[in-house]
């Protein structure tokens, strides 16, 4: 069974030892960085080209101005307020999950359920220019419409151009300094309203080739796109632009709504980035005779889709590899129907960014029915294991595990070790016997619910503790799957732990020093109950597919991190003691790694916890008298992240429940500064950049932005 995999040019297939674990070889591998018809331009230091500030997704910038002597001196600069200031209709609601990018001295983002492309003036916030694609059912059928990230920026012939993924499934190609769709790029697309050049249908080039759509023997209308029987795609993260070539990843449904088992799968895409021409796919559902192909049985390969890279990709310019992760297959907590360890599902999959072919690949969870997708860009940095500089790519993951490979080779930088797993309860489900776990560094947050968690600040608290979990039956195995209604003994939902929103999530991407090599992840603590219900019950037509499949999610929810709410009532949490959860915290944190060593630096709460919650804590009876009691247990939930040479800048909440921006001690995770900001960030992080001598950092809001600097 396909485990990992790596490709070497002019190998015969071969099979070496990844521990014990059967690790098979195959194929062919990546060329040198090749140019493609544009040049790579490095990002002055002042400048923050990519969302994840460049394209090994670090969130590093270089810029000194802010220190600790004046960061407590910011105030807001500007704040740009959506459909207020666009001077146009953005479509409803506003995304505030998007980042800008700053270049050449513009600010361009995306905005809004309609993804319009929006360039703000640095300086004033003010906007400069707006492009918005015409609507059509492609777009309005997206889900995924207003989570658009943002815009990815190259440098091509010496012009800046904008490249961006719509959620009908575009790609655009805009003149950085006008807003206008670059002429003689792409293709026309024959809809009403679309530019005549500038823009490539995505769709029509994914489904060119897929048994589906051939068989199906249809016309195709790039209007209405493929009829759901068939399946659906859109967009969610921007394209990645390096080595010449545009890399575009997709999105799918949200499998935790789905019953039907068909739909596209997510293959990559990849076009000449000075013309727009198509270069390659790579088929992310290995076809018959592809590596992998085995770990799709009972056909299921041919019909069923997903497996997208909703998450942003990174990539190594200089060896010629982009870094794809990946969700899980259709559908969410239940897969009877795609037996198997479904490659490339919850993977890491290395591609050549010249020819498309598998350079090696990773596949975290086997067989993925947890909603363990894989949310966040690869961090891509150099470190220094026992005297060897190795070049890394670091994963975070939801299921707590940061897994660490050498970026050339796809070798685990320490060792991984195939452990078993519980196996599933659910008529028809059959789960890999077991899943991967990095020996190093140890998950940064909760795995299962343990007795190790509860608190133990005294012999009698831990026993109360041990006695109320007991009671609640609130102890889960790692990897516990779903429970199903009318299975013997009641239908008691699950608890998986992490729940699918991790560990870490798309709301909180980590960060890094490429510098020290320390990585800073921002986690939190919480399960998800599920139980799933006969999916028939749940079916409705407005989804892809055509075939009902024999289970589905029925209740749950996630507990968004047991006792760190602002729920200081006493007695109304089960799994408290007279208001004292009987779990350890922080129930949402901060954890520093050097990646040198594997070791931790230190452990913050993410924030504050409330000040009523740390009083309850500091004043508890059962508590009085005892040393070392954790008053402060942070927040549920992620913190928004970049990193300077002078500190970590993170969002977070004070105890007096004041939105906040901290600066933070790389070194000994203390606060090294404070400054209130108008309202928290839900979104997808912070980015920084220079204009005109002046430092500002940038933090999305619901409806829009605000912009810091100095006085």
């Amino acid at each position: 069974m396909m485990r990992w995999g790596r490709s070497r040019p002019g190998s015969v297939a071969g099979t070496t030892l990844m521990l014990a674990l059967g690790v098979a070889l195959a194929g062919c591998e990546s060329g040198q960085a090749g140019q493609a018809g544009a040049e790579n331009v490095t990002a002055p230091r002042e400048e923050w080209w990519n969302i994840n500030g460049n394209q090994s997704s670090t969130r590093y910038s270089e810029l000194t101005q802010l220190d600790a002597t004046n960061f407590n001196n910011l105030q807001v600069a500007w704040q740009w307020r959506g459909s207020e200031d666009a001077g146009i209709d953005l479509g409803g609601s506003v995304n505030a999950r998007s980042l800008p990018v700053y270049a050449r001295g513009k600010l361009i983002t995306t905005s809004g359920p309609k993804r319009t492309i929006v360039a703000l003036d640095p300086a004033t916030g003010k906007t400069i220019w707006t492009f918005q694609e015409p609507e059509t059912p492609r777009w309005e059928y997206s889900m995924r419409n207003n989570h658009g990230k943002g815009i990815a920026y190259a440098e091509i012939d010496g012009k800046g151009v904008v490249f961006t993924t719509s959620p009908a499934f575009f790609l655009h190609a805009l003149d950085a300094e006008t807003g206008k769709p670059l002429e003689n790029w792409g293709q026309a697309v024959p809809v009403p309203g679309f530019p005549a050049s500038g823009t490539v249908d995505l769709l029509k080039d994914m489904i060119d080739g897929w048994g589906p759509w051939e068989n199906a023997k249809l016309e195709y209308d790039p209007y209405q796109g493929i009829p759901l029987s068939l399946g659906y795609v859109t967009a969610s993260s921007p394209p990645l632009v390096v080595n010449g070539t545009v890399i575009v990843g997709n999105s799918a449904e949200q499998g935790y709504n789905q019953t039907r088992q068909e739909n596209i799968p997510g293959d990559i895409l990849a076009y000449d980035a000075r013309t727009g021409a198509f270069k390659w796919k790579f088929h992310i559902i290995p076809r018959p005779g592809e590596f992998g192909h085995e770990t799709w049985e009972n056909d299921a390969w041919s019909w069923t889709g997903d497996v997208s890279s909703w998450a942003p990709m990174s990539a190594d310019p200089a060896r010629g590899i982009v870094y794809v992760p990946t969700n899980g297959a259709t559908m969410d907590f239940y897969g009877g129907f795609r037996p198997g360890d479904n490659l490339f599902s919850t993977s890491l999959v290395a591609l050549d960014i010249e020819t498309g072919q598998r350079v090696w690949h990773f596949q975290f969870v086997h067989h993925d029915i947890w909603n363990y997708d894989t949310p966040t860009a690869p961090i891509l940095m150099d470190v220094t294991v026992n005297g060897k500089v190795i070049p890394g790519v670091f994963q975070a993951t939801k299921q707590a595990f940061l897994y660490a490979f050498n970026r050339e080779t796809g070798e685990p930088i320490w060792p991984m070790e195939e452990r078993p797993v519980p196996a599933s309860i659910v008529p028809g489900e059959h789960l890999a016997l077991t899943q991967p776990f990095p020996t190093k560094p140890a998950a940064y947050d909760l795995q299962g619910r343990t007795e190790d968690m509860l608190i133990d600040y005294t012999p009698e608290l831990r026993a109360m503790a041990l006695a109320r979990a007991q009671a609640n039956g609130s102890f889960a195995p790692f990897f516990m799957g779903p429970t199903y209604r009318g299975m013997p003994g009641g239908d008691k939902p699950a608890r998986l732990c992490p729940g699918d929103t991790g560990g870490v999530n798309i709301t909180g991407p980590p960060a890094a020093d490429p510098t020290s090599g320390v990585i800073f992840i921002t986690s939190h603590s919480g399960c998800t109950n599920n139980l799933l219900i006969p999916a028939i019950e749940r079916d409705h037509d407005r989804q892809t597919g055509t075939t009902v499949v024999a289970w589905a999610r029925g209740g749950g929810g996630g507990e968004g991190g047991e006792g760190g709410g602002g729920g200081a009532a006493r007695g109304t949490n089960p799994e408290s003691i007279d208001g004292l959860s009987i779990w350890k915290g922080p129930v949402g944190r901060i954890s520093a790694i050097d990646l040198n060593t594997g070791e931790y630096l230190w452990v913050i709460p993410n924030g504050d916890a409330p000040q009523a919650q740390q009083d309850l804590i500091k004043n508890h009876p059962l508590l009085q008298g005892v040393a070392n009691v954790q008053t402060n247990p942070g927040r549920s939930g992620h913190s928004a992240m970049l990193v300077t040479p002078n500190f970590l800048i993170a969002t977070g909440m004070t105890a007096n429940n004041t939105p906040s921006l901290f600066a933070i001690d790389k070194r000994t995770g203390e606060r090294v500064g404070s400054v209130t900001i108008p309202s928290p960030s839900p979104g997808y992080g912070i980015m920084t950049y220079q204009h005109q001598g002046k430092q500002y950092v940038v933090i999305p809001v619901n409806g829009g932005y605000t912009a810091m600097a100095l006085p």
